[in-house]
């Protein structure tokens, strides 16, 4: 079956051991289903396991992907949930130990066919799209969780959401107006602060800009590039929620601002299968959807990787197989 695969890895230069080629079709284990693919969503994560970030060589060749969309073995429409735990994991499925994404110890989704625990699979509603359900399950759940079950933030207060293109980002544009926040963002080109505006953000500004007024909350994905700018531009008593750093892991503490103005700094990762349904549910009722910068067939995955190593992303970028 064709599939994006890595075999060995580039820390320095990922693209380089990249490969869309065959790889043989994976047979599910007892308690495990196989799901034809029908689409499947890139993520930072998978740029990481090409460089051997969380992916040792010794795991690899490994099939890149944590997002899908496709048929069950029956022809049911269906979502698959990304966190794969231990099998007799009960409860959040985020904070066992032993979890992982698929394509960390299992073969991902980025081909025409993955195997996950039956308890991974989620029905996918006929309003929307292979491509659009296919958005959910990293970057959006991700968003999801922090907004929903991390940041305690109501309507009516303002949040500050930080890199306003990527998929992560552009979750939080869509879900924060749903949920009556006052949104601003923060992006490094005028096409893409123009574009959070078009997805619903209130205002823009240029990376490490100057806001007219603290916020009451931050969405922090970015790390290292802006982690001052994000405790800065907090009200006292605020909150920052960190889901990720694609600039890097070793930002400012700040820990003097921590302290003195009394600010909540949360972790937050991923989310449950309880809370994917969730968020499906809330796009099926609401009519919000994914905003999808590019759809590629799988053939064309350099392509979509070219896209996001060099930050020309307005969304997600999905794969059609």
């Amino acid at each position: 079956m064709l599939a994006a695969f890595v075999s060995t890895p580039a820390p320095k230069d990922p693209l380089s051991v990249l490969e869309v080629a065959d790889r043989p079709a994976p047979e599910a284990p007892d308690g495990w289903t196989t799901i034809t693919v029908k689409a499947a969503s890139l993520n930072h994560h998978d740029l990481f396991s090409l460089r051997g970030v969380g992916l040792p060589a010794e795991r690899m060749p490994m099939i890149l992907g944590c997002d899908a969309a496709g048929l069950d073995p029956d022809g049911n429409e269906v979502v698959v949930h990304a966190v794969i735990a231990s099998p007799d994991w009960q409860g959040d499925e985020t904070l066992d130990p032993k979890r992982s994404l698929l394509s960390e110890v299992h073969q991902g989704a980025l081909a025409e066919q993955v195997v996950v625990p039956k308890r991974n699979v989620l029905p996918k509603p006929a309003e929307l799209s292979f491509a659009e359900a296919a958005c959910l399950p990293t970057a959006w759940l991700t968003a999801y969780r922090m907004l929903f079950v991390k940041s305690g933030l109501r309507p009516g207060q303002t949040v500050l959401v930080q890199g306003a293109s990527g998929g992560v980002a552009t979750a939080l544009i869509v879900l924060g107006r749903t949920a009556g926040l006052r949104v601003w963002v923060t992006g490094r080109s005028e096409e893409k602060r123009a574009a959070a505006l078009a997805l619903g953000a209130d205002q823009a500004f240029e990376t490490g800009a100057r806001l007219p007024a603290r916020v009451d909350g931050v969405m922090e994905t970015v790390g290292e590039a802006t982690w001052s700018h994000s405790i800065k531009s907090l009200k006292p008593g605020g909150v920052l929620v960190t889901s990720g750093a694609t600039t890097g892991f070793n930002p400012g503490a700040e820990l003097n601002r921590v302290f003195f103005t009394q600010l909540s700094v949360i972790g937050s990762t991923m989310g449950t299968r309880g809370e994917l349904e969730s968020l499906v549910e809330l796009c099926r009722v609401t009519g919000i959807r994914p905003q999808i910068d590019v759809e590629l067939p799988l053939a064309r995955a350099r392509e979509g990787f070219e896209r996001m190593l060099e930050g020309r992303t307005a969304g997600k970028i999905v794969f059609t197989v």
